[in-house]
């Protein structure tokens, strides 16, 4: 409810220029940043686990980007779903972009992917019965078990 609320507001920055690795747990999800990219947790996720890749740089169109911004949004998409197997052994993933606020960019400004970890039978009859949907785990808890993760990793 609180996406859909907002959904008309504009935010000045935006959340994604805001966030800092410093911010409480709660305030950024933020899993990782570095100097051209970020890995944070959706706010509003559709499963649990359900990130979100983008450019440190405020851009909204894909040819906006560096070869190098690219090229490390590329890798650390890659490194995301990874992420995912170990700490979630999900069982397929939905990875997307929607440009442009009519394809249902929430953020049309800042060009971001969804990675959406998927198990056999996550869609169940709450969304649709109940007009609500059930996540297990709180954000925090899922960004810091995702964080440990990433942290531990010695493959990245």
């Amino acid at each position: 409810m609180a996406y859909i609320e907002n959904s008309e507001k504009e935010e000045s920055p935006c959340f994604l220029c805001r966030l800092d690795p410093a911010q409480p747990l709660a305030e950024s999800l933020l899993i990782h940043k570095d100097e051209r990219t970020l890995l944070l947790l959706n706010r509003y996720p559709y499963n649990p686990g359900h990130l979100l890749v983008a450019p440190v740089r405020h851009v909204a169109l894909m040819g906006d980007l560096s070869p190098e911004e690219a090229m490390d949004l590329w890798k650390l998409q890659c490194k995301a779903v990874t992420l995912l197997e170990k700490a979630m052994s999900p069982q397929g993933f939905n990875l997307g972009i929607n440009l442009g606020k009519v394809a249902g960019a929430g953020l049309p400004g800042h060009l971001h992917i969804h990675i959406v970890p998927r198990w056999n039978g996550d869609c169940n009859f709450m969304p649709v019965l109940g007009e609500t949907k059930v996540i297990p785990q709180s954000l925090e808890e899922t960004c810091r078990a995702l964080r440990t993760c990433w942290e531990e990793s010695s493959s990245w």
